[in-house]
C-alpha cells in the first residue's frame, strides 16, 4: 500500500521562480521518476498551479486552495485552518517553505533552503525578520526530519538550534537534464545585445545586496580592464538595484556592462553557454544553482568562497576569498585550465540530477514514516 504524502506548496507563488521553488518542484520531478508507487502523493497549491506548473500538474494530483493572491497573512491562515483539516488524511505533510503551521500533520518533512536571516537580518524588513525568529525555531523543533539543499545548511541549523543532526538530512538539488536545450544561439544574443565579439562574463541573480554585484563592478574598473570585456548581468531588480546602477555610472563601466532584467529560461541558457566565464561573488547561498547549471553547459565557474559555494563548486570551478587581488588573475587561471574546469564541471553537475534528487527526498520519506 502506498505512503499518503501531502506536500504544500502554498508558499510558491505561481509564475514567480526562485531558489527554493526551484529546488523543491525538481525534487518532486525526481521522485515522480523514480517512485514505483511508494508513494501518493498530492500538492496543496494556490489558483493557477497547472498553468505554470504543467508539468508537474501532469504527474500528480493537486487540491487548490482558497485563493490568498499571495497575501503572507491569508496564507499563513490557510495553513493553520484548511490546510490542518486536509493534513489528517495523510500519513506525511511535507512543508516545503521552511515553516510549518501549528496543526502540520502527525508525521512531517519539512524543508529549509537557507538561513540567510541569521547571517544578514539586514537584508529582511523588521516584520520578516521578526516573523522568522519566531516560526522557524518553533517549525524546526516540530518536524519530524528537516531536509536542506546543502551541508552548510544542515549543519547550520545544528550549530544555531541544536538539533540532533539525526534530524537533519541533505536533499541534492537537480539540475534539469534538458537545461540548455532550447538555449537562444551565440549569434542571435550577439546580434540582439549588440555583443560582436565581446568576451562575455555572465551574472544570472537578482539585484539584492547579498549577491554582490558591486564587487564585479570594481574588478571591471581597477583589473579586468580589457575594453573587450563586457558583464552582463541578468534577474530581477532587488533591493540593490539603485546602488548598483549608481555605481556603474560613477565608475564609467555604461560600455562593459550590461544590465538585463529577468531574462526567458531560453536567453538564460543561451547567455551561459557563450559566456567565458560565470561569476558568482556571492555573500550568501544556501545552494547557488547557476554554478551547477554552468557546469552542465560547460562554461567555467568563479565563485566567492561564502556560505555553501565552496561545497557545491567543489574542485569543478575557482573558488576564491572576496578579495580584488585574488580575483585579478583569476580570467588568467580559467583560461590556462578552462578544458579541466568544463571537464570537472560536468562531473560536478551529474552528481546534481533531477533523479538523484527524487531518491534523496524518497529515503527522507521512509525515514520520517
Amino acid at each position: 500500500m502506498s505512503v499518503r504524502v501531502g506536500v504544500n506548496l502554498l508558499w510558491l507563488r505561481s509564475g514567480q521562480v526562485g531558489g527554493s521553488q526551484e529546488y523543491l518542484l525538481r525534487q518532486l520531478t525526481g521522485l515522480h521518476e523514480i517512485n514505483n508507487n511508494e508513494f501518493d502523493v498530492t500538492l496543496f497549491v494556490q489558483p493557477g498551479f497547472a498553468q505554470n506548473h504543467e508539468d508537474l500538474a501532469k504527474i500528480y494530483k493537486f487540491v487548490e486552495a482558497p485563493n490568498h493572491r499571495g497575501a503572507r497573512v491569508l496564507r499563513i491562515l490557510l495553513e493553520q485552518t484548511w490546510l490542518a483539516v486536509k493534513a489528517r488524511k495523510f500519513d506525511l505533510m511535507h512543508h516545503g517553505g521552511g515553516t510549518m503551521p501549528l496543526f502540520a500533520g502527525r508525521r512531517t518533512v519539512l524543508t529549509i533552503h537557507d538561513v540567510q536571516y541569521l547571517s544578514f537580518p539586514e537584508n529582511f524588513s523588521r516584520v520578516r525578520l521578526s516573523y522568522l525568529r519566531k516560526v522557524v525555531p518553533r517549525s524546526i523543533a516540530r518536524a519530524s526530519l528537516i531536509s536542506t539543499p546543502s551541508e552548510y545548511v544542515r549543519q547550520k541549523l545544528i550549530s544555531e538550534f541544536a538539533i540532533s543532526p539525526a534530524k537533519v538530512k541533505v536533499v541534492r538539488h537537480g539540475i534539469d537534464e534538458q537545461l540548455g536545450k532550447l538555449a537562444t544561439s551565440e549569434q542571435e544574443l550577439r546580434q540582439r545585445l549588440r555583443l560582436e565579439n565581446k568576451q562575455v562574463l555572465f551574472l544570472p541573480a537578482v539585484t539584492h545586496p547579498h549577491k554582490n554585484h558591486k564587487f564585479l563592478l570594481q574588478l571591471m574598473k581597477t583589473h579586468w580592464v580589457d575594453k573587450n570585456l563586457v558583464l552582463v548581468c541578468a534577474g530581477g531588480k532587488g533591493r540593490g538595484e539603485v546602488d548598483f546602477m549608481r555605481e556603474v555610472r560613477r565608475l564609467n563601466l555604461d560600455d562593459r556592462v550590461i544590465r538585463l532584467d529577468r531574462v526567458a529560461d531560453h536567453d538564460r541558457d543561451g547567455l551561459l553557454k557563450l559566456a567565458k566565464a560565470l561569476v558568482f561573488p556571492s555573500l550568501y547561498e544556501g545552494f547557488g544553482a547557476p554554478v551547477i547549471e554552468a557546469m552542465q553547459l560547460e562554461t567555467p565557474v568563479i565563485s566567492s568562497d561564502c556560505a555553501a559555494l565552496p561545497e557545491i563548486v567543489g574542485d569543478a570551478g575557482i573558488v576564491l576569498p572576496l578579495d580584488l587581488n585574488l580575483w585579478a588573475s583569476a580570467l588568467d587561471t580559467l583560461t590556462a585550465r578552462r578544458e579541466s574546469l568544463i571537464a570537472a564541471g560536468r562531473i560536478r553537475a551529474a552528481h546534481f540530477s533531477v533523479s538523484n534528487s527524487g531518491k534523496d527526498l524518497a529515503q527522507i520519506y521512509r525515514t520520517a514514516i
